[in-house]
């Protein structure tokens, strides 16, 4: 095909800093050294990369934040992030209601966490751009831990804060629990998508009092399935992602019999849940890559949303790689939260 010869060469390289190229290397190494052959995880090795950043409760550059324990027996916690006073306003911040945006860190299901730096300064970054205040989840990990864990952890976050708000201590009185958005890059937009599917199976039964999610931010979600795409193969050492981590991945995350068939994963294959009926699924807004291999199952899911009858605007971007937007220093991170906060404040106005 002719056409599809010039698409290629009309792909832009990747230019990426020195800096980054050395951060990205050490990453790869890092994580291929941690990922044992026997499907544990050497997390001391990984722990050195990955030193775990403290919450601060004193505002640094206009952000506190604080840990919140839901349940200890299973490490369940979340960093809530809090704008504060702005220097120089006249107004008081109680004045003006924020919206609420509870956050998924990536990492495959099995690394990473909200005191990792990365996601650290994300939810910082959020919270000064969106004047939003952003709860950050630490879900259980895979393989000690396998599916649904992780999704029943971002459940029971968002039941714990419907519930039991107002006993958490630094709770905000203006943070508005029915302008919620939920959010998550790679394993964290998996779990954002089908965390709101959930919400919307239970919408009879009532399940929360406050808490109305009115739309999902999906940044290059973790999706994957039997077939290799053509961008999984075309695309294989680009950063971050490759075949043999992504498939590790999987495998860590499913139970013993599922394949990567299973709706978890191939979100919109075979044995996808049928959210056509699902009214009250939230508007997304859904980020991909040029140079991420997933991006043809993130581009499914976008054409398998609009089947479903779904709003979803995609922002595909030629020239970004896995997990680009935690470098600030990109204008396509720039790009990015201007994008999401035309979002949240068109949806929090409707």
């Amino acid at each position: 095909h002719p056409h599809h010869q010039m698409a290629i060469e009309s792909q832009p390289s990747l230019s990426l800093s020195l800096t980054t190229k050395f951060v990205l290397a050490i990453l790869n190494i890092v994580t291929d050294s941690s990922l044992r052959s026997d499907g544990t995880i050497n997390r001391r090795l990984f722990s050195f990369f990955d030193r775990p950043v403290p919450s601060k409760s004193n505002p640094k550059s206009g952000v506190a934040s604080h840990d919140v324990v839901v349940d200890p027996s299973r490490n369940l916690w979340f960093r809530l992030f809090l704008p504060t006073k702005t220097p120089g306003s006249t107004s008081t911040a109680a004045a003006v209601t924020l919206p609420v945006i509870v956050f998924f860190h990536g990492g495959g299901f099995s690394l990473l966490s909200p005191a990792s730096l990365a996601y650290d300064e994300v939810c910082r970054r959020f919270v000064r751009r969106f004047n939003a205040v952003v709860l950050s989840v630490n879900y259980r990990l895979a393989p000690e831990h396998k599916f649904p864990s992780q999704y029943d952890d971002g459940f029971d976050v968002l039941r714990f804060i419907d519930e039991n708000r107002h006993r958490i201590e630094f709770w905000p009185e203006n943070a508005d629990l029915r302008r919620c958005f939920l959010a998550g890059d790679s394993a964290g937009g998996n779990l954002t998508h089908h965390l709101a599917v959930r919400i919307c199976q239970l919408e009879k039964e009532k399940e929360f009092n406050e808490l109305k999610v009115i739309g999902l931010i999906v940044i290059q979600p973790f999706f994957g399935g039997k077939d290799r795409t053509e961008s999984e193969i075309r695309l294989e050492g680009a950063p971050i992602v490759s075949m043999s981590r992504t498939d590790w991945m999987w495998k860590a995350f499913l139970q013993e019999g599922m394949d990567l068939d299973h709706w978890a994963v191939n979100v919109s294959g075979p044995n996808a849940v049928d959210i056509s009926g699902l009214d009250l699924f939230p508007p997304v807004i859904l980020f991909v890559g040029g140079f991420d291999p997933l991006r043809d199952w993130q581009i499914r899911y976008h054409e398998w949303l609009r089947r479903s009858g779904k709003e979803v605007v995609l922002f595909d971007i030629p020239t970004a790689y896995h997990a680009f937007y935690v470098n600030p220093a990109i204008p396509e991170s720039e790009m990015l939260i201007k994008e999401v906060k035309g979002f949240i404040e068109k949806q929090s106005s409707m």
